[in-house]
């Protein structure tokens, strides 16, 4: 699943989403320059969750 985080500006940023889902238990794959996230091995709700609680709502992509 690909996820737009539209508020992920830097590489602070990056780590923090990549943290939020692997403490969910899932793999995160952040592409910074385009502001998007490829997460294996979690439903899209829990990833969805993980990340607004982080600070960092994002949307599926595909």
């Amino acid at each position: 699943m690909i996820l737009s985080v539209p508020t992920m500006t830097c590489n602070h940023c990056k780590a923090a989403v990549e943290s939020a889902i692997e403490e969910v238990g899932g793999k995160a794959d952040v592409f910074l320059e385009d502001k998007e996230v490829e997460v294996t091995g979690l439903p899209p709700e829990t990833v969805l969750a993980a990340l607004k609680g982080a600070g960092y709502p994002a949307e599926i992509v595909e």
